[in-house]
């Protein structure tokens, strides 16, 4: 089965396991996904990630990250950039996502990498999602 959008599914898949409290979530792993949860990771948004090889297809596996008073450390997902609308920004015109709480995740020439590290890396793309 084919899905239209990975990415959303993506997301939609952590907002649920977030939402029914679960610690890990096994998401069908791509090379794209497993950058975004490196990012998620780097920024301190879910513990940890891992790539587990079942059968033929991979899984990645994410553990999630929540407060000491057991709330999520996300507290919301977004998706910026759809199958029928692509934003893309250059680097001038990256904005804080929540005042520099969150952070927006983009897809450079370079590689998945956070708004902030593009626009210090003067570089443009497109806008994945935003998280806070």
């Amino acid at each position: 089965m084919s899905m239209s959008d990975p990415i959303a599914d993506f997301l939609t898949r952590i907002r649920n396991a977030l939402a029914a409290g679960q610690d890990r979530v096994d998401i069908p792993a791509s090379r794209i996904k497993e950058e975004m949860c490196g990012v998620l990771q780097r920024e301190g948004f879910v513990e940890g990630f891992k790539l587990v090889e079942n059968g033929p297809h991979s899984v990645l596996r994410v553990t999630l990250k929540y407060t000491p008073e057991g709330e999520p450390v996300i507290q919301r997902l977004h998706r910026v950039s759809k199958q029928s609308l692509k934003v893309y920004v250059k680097s001038k015109d990256i904005k804080p996502v929540r005042g520099g709480l969150g952070i927006s995740v983009m897809s450079t020439s370079h590689g998945i990498m956070t708004g902030r590290q593009a626009r210090r890396a003067s570089l443009g793309g497109e806008v994945l999602c935003e998280v806070w």
